[in-house]
């Protein structure tokens, strides 16, 4: 009855629903299947017809960032995997109509012809040679795994299959339309004659550059009635052009003083209230702690302790001769490094190389590191004595021995490790206790080195002469601004951003707050960078949403470089998919388009004559001369590149002057006085191929051609 009672009391609402429904079914049959069907809410795109998935879709392009480790950003992986399945979609409907079909057997033979399958290990035999039977049980192998729960080798397995079967799949189209391509012997006579043909000719030319930019007047309207009469060419994918301000939230100098001076309270001892103990404790202070680690805990430093030396040109200039003209114990700072304000604790000094070259011999145990051996730690122990003893008396054997048991990549080399240098060996990926008996010894030094890999026998084979170097304890605070620094950051951009939303001007606003405005130029709908702040996804989104107009403003939140800002955004600019652009860009190529053209009106009222040397004084120019021009090379001696004018003089009648032709740099009267053809062959069939070569050689733009006439609808921007 509950159930009822609400049916009847949304009605009216129901009727609405149904009568909408009913009435678009009047209008198409089919829209009443689309007004309930979600298949459209859940597509990426469609392309020749067929629906793309977004699930599927954002499943690959998850797996697609998973395979580059996090080095592809979201757009990247989206772009890829659709680029991908455009390829794909396209060339399947090609290849349908084309009759092109590739076999289990040919995909077999593709991937036993694989360099990598070839020289596996895997799959070779007693004599070392490649086994097919060997592959199968693999594959075979790797789907019982899959089978079990396993499936990763299994998927990738698969991947590697269908991406051999579409190439294979793809070079067989590609090589039907290369074979269909090619080039009759009138082609290749036509080649031969087009980059042999010599021509001379006398001319009067007029560049550009004689009428001066002052006398010639270009209008708005007139470059908007150009770019309206070729559409084509100034057609747009879809852009935005953005204005922002940027607010970088950075600490203040009073944050600064302030971090400074909390920094400086941990050298000394001081006195804290202690609410366990209901009294004031003792806390030391940096100079007079002895558990570093500890110390740098309890106090929560910024950073971590580091356990390396230092040579005087790597620590911070600013403190540099404070620190090596300090003694054992000292406390130096609060100095600024790198955003920090740090103090350091100078915990030992000495003399060290800058490089050691060392040897080992190693007996690894039970338990120890990467190791496979079946020793006991104590028989270990004793094996390393007794060689020590061994070489000690005779260092001649210490190659011999290491290459005898060493199972590491010393083995072959007399355990030679090469030189370490010093920042090398006391990083985190070597081993302390080595890198200590190599550098805290001298040059000849012998001793048996217990470490996480087992014992080893090391002899310093060489060091670099040793020079001062110290070990720091350093506190360090990150140099942030504080809450109220922040605050009045953000009341900044809040303000710019309300004054934007009244309709103020965004250039007069920063100009009268001394803001620097920035633009992000003819952004695209798929773009995640804005210029000057990075991958900012979320405002390209916001500013192609089908509600946004042009003076349309918001702040939003960034981060760049790991750096926190505001940015106060503004939409200054759009131009729809498929309208016509009107960016600065254009508006300067279609500026100089028709400067030359107006410039080239008022010099061929100047070139009149019967003559060239008429035509030349008229124009108050020189009669010149052009030898051996060729339509290969549309080069006229002390003009430059002139293809439309060559291309005249190629149909010229001898001796006649031409129709005052624009050229690339000027305007131009031509003479041709001998056209000089290249003697007749016999055959032409070198030419002919060669054209035909350069037909196949473009087989590569296939998919653009295709991308081309494709019927492709694109929704990546309504989910990504």
């Amino acid at each position: 009855m509950a159930i009822l009672s609400k049916i009847r009391d949304r009605s009216m609402f129901l009727i609405l629903i149904v009568g909408l429904a009913l009435f678009a079914f009047v209008l198409d049959p089919q829209s009443i299947q689309s007004f309930f069907s979600s298949s459209k809410v859940n597509s990426i795109g469609e392309i020749n017809g067929e629906n793309i998935d977004r699930e599927e879709f954002a499943r690959q392009v998850e797996a697609y960032r998973s395979q580059s480790r996090g080095r592809a950003t979201q757009m990247q992986a989206v772009n890829a995997v659709w680029n991908s399945m455009l390829s794909d979609k396209i060339f399947e409907s090609e290849l349908e109509k084309a009759g092109i079909v590739v076999g289990e057997k040919d995909i077999w033979d593709a991937m036993i012809a694989l360099p990598e399958i070839q020289s596996s290990p895997l799959f070779k035999n007693d004599i070392n040679l490649f086994d097919q039977e060997k592959l199968k049980e693999y594959i075979a192998n790797m789907k019982d795994e899959a089978e079990a729960g396993n499936t990763k080798a299994w998927s990738n397995w698969l991947a590697t299959e269908k991406s051999i079967k579409q190439n294979l799949q793809r070079l067989a189209y590609t090589s039907l339309v290369r074979d269909g391509l090619g080039a009759s012997l009138k082609d290749g006579e036509r080649e031969y004659l087009f980059n042999n043909t010599k021509i001379d000719a006398k001319f009067v030319f007029v560049p550009y550059t004689s009428i001066p930019d002052s006398l010639v007047t270009v209008t708005k309207s007139e470059i908007k009635k150009y770019i309206e009469k070729f559409p084509k060419n100034f057609k747009s994918e879809g852009t935005r052009t953005l204005k922002y301000v940027k607010f970088d939230i950075e600490p203040s100098k009073e944050d600064e003083e302030e971090i400074k001076n909390v920094v400086a309270t941990f050298i000394d001892d001081r006195e804290e209230y202690s609410n366990a103990a209901k009294t004031t404790v003792k806390v030391k202070g940096l100079k007079s702690t002895t558990n570093y680690e500890e110390f740098l805990n309890d106090n929560k430093s910024d950073l971590s302790i580091d356990n390396s030396y230092k040579f005087k040109n790597q620590v911070p200039a600013i403190v540099s001769d404070a620190i090596f003209e300090a003694s054992l114990g000292d406390v130096v700072g609060p100095y600024k490094d790198n955003g920090y304000y740090k103090i350091s604790k100078i915990v030992e000094i000495l003399q060290l190389p800058d490089s050691v070259k060392s040897s080992h011999i190693i007996v690894p145990y039970i338990g120890a590191t990467r190791s496979a051996s079946t020793k006991t730690k104590e028989a270990a122990k004793k094996t390393a004595d007794s060689i020590l003893n061994i070489v000690k008396n005779n260092k001649s054997k210490f190659a011999k021995i290491a290459d005898k048991i060493n199972s590491d990549g010393t083995k072959g080399k007399g355990g030679d490790i090469g030189w370490v240098r010093k920042d090398q060996a006391f990083s985190p990926s070597f081993d302390k206790d080595f890198a200590n008996f190599i550098y805290k010894n001298k040059k000849g030094s012998l001793k048996v080195v217990e470490t996480a890999f087992g014992f080893h026998i090391i002899k310093i084979d060489d060091q670099t002469k040793p020079k001062k170097a110290v070990k720091l304890v350093t506190f360090a605070r990150l140099i942030e601004p504080s809450e109220a620094t922040e605050n009045a950051i953000f009341e900044k951009a809040e303000t710019l951003a309300a004054n934007l939303d009244e309709g103020k001007n965004i250039d007069d606003l920063a100009k009268e707050l001394g803001y620097k405005v920035q633009l992000a130029l003819n952004l695209k709908e798929l773009d995640e960078n804005v210029p000057g702040i990075g991958n900012q996804r979320q405002i390209v989104t916001w500013a192609f949403k089908n509600d946004r107009e042009v003076g349309d403003s918001k702040r939003f939140d960034v981060e760049t470089a790991g750096k926190r800002s505001y940015a106060v955004v503004l939409l200054s600019e759009k131009t729809e998919k498929g309208g016509l652009v009107l960016s600065s860009v254009v508006i300067e190529e279609v500026l100089l388009k028709l400067t030359k053209e107006k410039k080239a009106t008022i010099i061929k009222q100047k070139m009149n004559g019967d003559t060239l040397e008429e035509i030349a004084k008229n124009s108050n120019t020189n009669v010149r001369t052009a030898s051996s021009v060729t339509l290969a090379s549309p080069l006229i001696s002390g003009v430059g590149k002139e293809p439309v004018v060559v291309g005249a003089m190629s149909t010229l009648a001898i001796n006649k002057i031409s129709d005052k032709i624009e050229g690339e740099k000027g305007v131009f009267v031509v003479k041709v006085i001998k056209r000089e053809f290249p003697t007749k062959l016999e055959n032409y069939n070198t030419f002919s191929k060669r054209e035909a070569n350069k037909l196949k050689a473009k087989t590569y733009q296939i998919f653009r051609v295709l991308k081309e006439t494709a019927d492709v609808v694109d929704n990546r921007s309504k989910f990504f």
